[in-house]
């Protein structure tokens, strides 16, 4: 089965890329089926949470990198609210795909269907943990003014961390269950 993988990992065929080798690879071990076809596939609580929270804490780290940087970057800058919660969102979400394809593109897959996967794996996982994490860092009053050596602007950040994972997890947990999500990505681990 491990051929396989690396003859699709190998293809310049985007669709090949998306298709059945990563759904075929997160099944393994697990003795299901998680196929394209509708009959084939396994409902979401037959992923395990452990897998989720791999996916999840792996968005995470993405978006942790991202948004550290663009909240330290923004606020030492003395930028209002705003730009620095855009500048944080754009950063999540280049770290968060940069470190997905990292993996993917040491597999032997060609930038623009490393970029695809990529895209296809982590674009509703970051954009759900950004929505929870940003939202409870503005929630926090005076948090986003407090300043970088402020144990409100760290503590409050590591808070938002922490809910966004939480929320987060289930969401990749049934994207999972679908073949869609962070199971994209599998069959190039």
């Amino acid at each position: 089965m491990h051929t396989d993988h690396t003859h699709q990992a190998h293809t310049s065929d985007p669709h090949a890329v998306l298709g059945s080798g990563s759904a075929d690879h997160a099944g393994q071990g697990s003795g299901h089926d998680h196929g394209g076809s509708t009959a084939g596939q396994v409902s979401w609580a037959t992923v395990s949470w452990r897998m989720a929270a791999a996916a999840t804490l792996h968005c995470l780290t993405g978006c942790a990198i991202g948004e550290v940087l663009g909240m330290v970057i923004g606020t030492s800058l003395g930028w209002s609210t705003a730009p620095t919660v855009a500048l944080a969102v754009a950063l999540a979400f280049v770290f968060g795909y940069a470190l997905t394809m990292r993996g993917v593109l040491r597999a032997g897959l060609p930038f623009r269907a490393a970029l695809k996967v990529a895209l296809a794996a982590d674009t509703v996982s970051i954009t759900v943990m950004e929505v929870v994490d940003n939202a409870v860092m503005v929630s926090v009053p005076g948090a986003m003014e407090a300043g970088l050596s402020s144990a409100l602007f760290w503590l409050s950040l590591a808070a938002a961390f922490a809910v966004a994972f939480v929320v987060t997890l289930p969401v990749n947990r049934w994207l999972m269950g679908r073949g869609l999500g962070h199971a994209v990505v599998h069959a190039y681990h």
